[in-house]
């Protein structure tokens, strides 16, 4: 047990340091940054399907996964205590109308814990979710610079969950998420005199530090419809909730260094936030409704589709608006599954591994010059068994776009790889003697 701690510690240590960009895409400068994806690499690598729950591998999607079926390997007495930890890195191309250019980012994804305890299950973890990062520019009618656009940060959840069997194959389930974070960004004005450039620009900045309290519940149901094939069904729903926005805006006149780009402060007003009712602000995180359906072989394949629906028409934020941007509803439909040459192989490892695929559409609800900003993805993935049979190394690649380059806006072809490693051990057991 001590080994797999040390492994998911180490993992996860690797992973911050590689870097942590969250992201590095333009659809990040609206709302409270760009949505991350919320579940697993062996989920992604399904086009994104929380539907298939099983007693081996942590479902972050669905809080009714922290209960299943006890392992018939051993003697139906207990489950295991999972561990899970991912990371991923993406390399974007970011093409516009008159140009194109490349980001890369790398990102700690999630770490969760999901221990059992007879009829009731408990979950506990951490993932980011929201992310921003970007570097924008404009220019004037003469070609030249005329606005900068910077941000970083982002949001982050903290969630304790818990699930009980109702009966044999039905279980309900319920996340308490705390959010928390910060988003900074930017605005750099650059002035001109007769084409040349001033030596005093304008900046203003932004910071908002977020944090409030939401719940996600959870159902599923696991029937065997013969003697090989399962049917699996899920429904998830998210009620509308708050955040807290504590924010801080400053004026200052700067001077930027030509070759480093570095920005030297020369005097500093902070803007009086609270005369304008805008120092504490609440946004809205829309509710948010899923259903999924699948069907499978235990052990040896599985298919199915999840549909999501979230209300993003509700989002506003008083602090921040543009009338080139407004929100409508949201939605993702999700299809995949996996396949499993022989899990019982001993003479070849890779028939014992797992190969999952998928598909997946989104609206992400953002509409920008009246243009709908939409996503699409073709994944794969592959989960390789570890030592014991509990545990594995899951790898995934998606590739797919956002956005378009119609009304002067940006196309992201992003391709994304992914890693995580599924611990799981025995914790709790019934001693037997002779």
């Amino acid at each position: 047990m001590i080994k797999k701690l040390v492994l998911v510690f180490v993992a996860l240590i690797a992973i911050q340091s590689y870097g942590q960009e969250g992201t590095a895409s333009p659809y990040s400068f609206y709302g409270i940054g760009s949505l991350k994806f919320k579940g697993t690499v062996e989920n992604r690598s399904m086009g994104g399907i929380g539907v298939f729950i099983d007693s081996i591998h942590v479902n972050l999607r669905n809080p009714a996964s922290y209960v299943t079926k006890n392992i018939e390997a051993w003697d139906n007495q207990s489950r295991p205590v999972k561990f899970a930890v991912g990371g991923s890195y993406t390399s974007t191309n970011l093409k516009a109308e008159d140009g194109s250019d490349t980001s890369k980012s790398t990102t700690f994804d999630y770490i969760a814990i999901n221990i059992p305890a007879g009829k009731f299950g408990f979950g506990l973890g951490l993932l980011p979710y929201t992310s921003v990062g970007y570097k924008l520019e404009s220019l004037n009618d003469a070609n030249d610079l005329e606005n900068r656009f910077t941000g970083e940060g982002g949001l982050n959840k903290a969630f304790l969950g818990m699930a009980y069997q109702i009966t044999d194959g039905l279980s309900f389930g319920v996340d308490a998420q705390y959010n928390f974070g910060n988003i900074r960004n930017s605005i750099v004005e650059y002035v001109y005199d007769n084409g040349v450039i001033t030596q005093y620009q304008s900046r203003e900045t932004n910071r908002s530090d977020l944090s409030g309290l939401n719940f996600n519940f959870g159902l599923s149901y696991n029937r065997m419809l013969t003697n090989k094939l399962q049917l699996a069904a899920t429904a998830t729903y998210t009620p509308e909730s708050e955040l807290v926005s504590k924010n801080e805006r400053s004026i200052a006149t700067i001077i930027t260094n030509s070759s480093t780009g570095q920005e030297i402060v020369n005097n500093s007003i902070d803007v009086d936030l609270e005369g304008l009712g805008l120092e504490e602000t609440e946004l809205t995180l829309p509710s948010k409704l899923s259903f999924g359906l699948g069907i499978g072989q235990p052990r040896k394949w599985f298919a199915g589709a999840e549909y999501t629906t979230q209300k993003t028409s509700n989002f506003s934020n008083d602090l921040f608006s543009s009338n080139t941007t407004s929100y409508e509803d949201a939605s993702t439909i999700s299809v995949g599954g996996f396949f499993i040459p022989d899990y019982r192989s001993l003479t070849n490892y890779l028939k014992r591994s797992v190969y999952r695929a998928g598909v997946r559409y989104e609206k992400t609800g953002l509409v920008i010059n009246t243009e709908s900003i939409k996503e699409f993805g073709i994944s794969f993935g592959v989960g390789l068994p570890l030592s014991g049979g509990i545990s594995n190394a899951n790898f995934g690649v998606e590739i797919g776009k956002r956005g378009t380059t119609n009304n002067n806006l940006i196309q992201e072809n992003f391709i994304n790889f992914q890693l995580s490693l599924s611990l799981g051990d025995r914790w709790f057991q019934k001693r037997k003697y002779n």
